[in-house]
């Protein structure tokens, strides 16, 4: 029988799973919630890519077979201790003969870039770039995790609007549309009620309020718009950072790619972060070509299987 691979991609907001054979050819597909990890919640994570693993495998008629290697690629393992407990905790799970742990910059990187220079940068419910110089040298910037840093992704934003509707509220800050707003896409009645919510809000429910942000900034309001033009700031910030590091200088020639929810073709974050870049980071070579992270954890797992240079 052809040997098959599992290739995972694992957000804060989604979770992508695909089954491949030994050439690429995808056989099976699965995708729902969010696995990132958080300290100390490995075993959750795990449960959670089990049960697409499990479902992609039916998705194809394989239920019963074992993948050569599973890689995953999921946010919140950038540090080994992470890392370690999520590897660990699918390996005991036997999902497939080979378990492989990166984390989630990294198979978008494999997806954007392959084996060659680049920075990808990534907007979801967090924010990472990740970059490959010409040498071969990697770096990450940014990545910390929604309490230390994220700067410009979904759970930012949300968190920063909540910020201007409570100030609004006292008469800190000038009358904001997104007070109604947010009001509206959490299902409360007044301001104060956002305590509650808030407290008990998914970092995922946090993050979606990126999407009322950005429909309240199209409506021309000031501070909906300000709080999308410092995300962007932010986040050409992480690119900036790698283009010296790996790049030497700003202004040298470097492939960029973005990704993420956030940064989806034509999406207003976008924008406004490709417009950014042009002067921030003037040697940025922006990749038009849509990355898929789940493409990049089954090129690794060919990889691993030496399928693959």
């Amino acid at each position: 029988m052809t040997s098959i691979v599992i290739g995972v991609d694992g957000g804060g907001s989604r979770t992508r799973v695909l089954v491949a054979d030994e050439h690429g050819s995808v056989l099976g597909s699965a995708e729902g919630l969010g696995c990132a990890v958080r300290p100390g919640e490995a075993e959750h994570s795990a449960e959670v890519i089990a049960g697409f693993v499990r479902d992609a495998l039916a998705s194809c008629g394989l239920e019963d077979a074992t993948p050569r290697v599973l890689y995953a690629g999921v946010a919140g393992v950038g540090r080994e201790p992470e890392r370690e407990a999520l590897r660990q905790a699918l390996a005991s799970r036997e999902l497939a003969e080979e378990v492989v742990v990166r984390p989630d910059a990294a198979v978008a990187l494999d997806d954007a870039f392959g084996d060659g220079p680049g920075i990808l940068l990534i907007a979801g419910t967090g924010s990472v770039a990740f970059g490959r110089g010409p040498a071969g040298a990697e770096s990450r910037c940014g990545g910390w995790g929604q309490l230390c840093g994220d700067e410009g992704g979904g759970f930012w934003i949300g968190r920063r609007a909540l910020s201007v509707v409570t100030a609004a509220s006292d008469g800190r800050e000038p009358d904001t549309a997104l007070v109604g707003a947010l009001l509206t896409a959490a299902e409360v009645n007044e301001p104060a009620e956002l305590i509650a919510w808030a407290a008990a809000a998914s970092p995922a429910q946090i993050a979606s309020l990126a999407s009322v942000v950005v429909s309240t900034a199209e409506t021309g309001d000031l501070r909906a718009n300000a709080i999308l033009s410092l995300a962007a700031e932010e986040l050409v910030l992480h690119v900036s950072t790698l283009a010296k590091q790996l790049f030497q200088d700003e202004r040298a020639a470097c492939p960029v790619a973005l990704a993420g929810g956030l940064l989806a073709p034509g999406s207003a974050l976008r924008r406004r972060v490709e417009h950014r870049l042009k002067s921030a980071v003037p040697g940025a070579e922006l990749r038009a070509e849509e990355v898929r992270p789940v493409r990049g954890a089954v090129r690794g797992a060919l990889r691993a299987m030496g399928m693959v240079g």
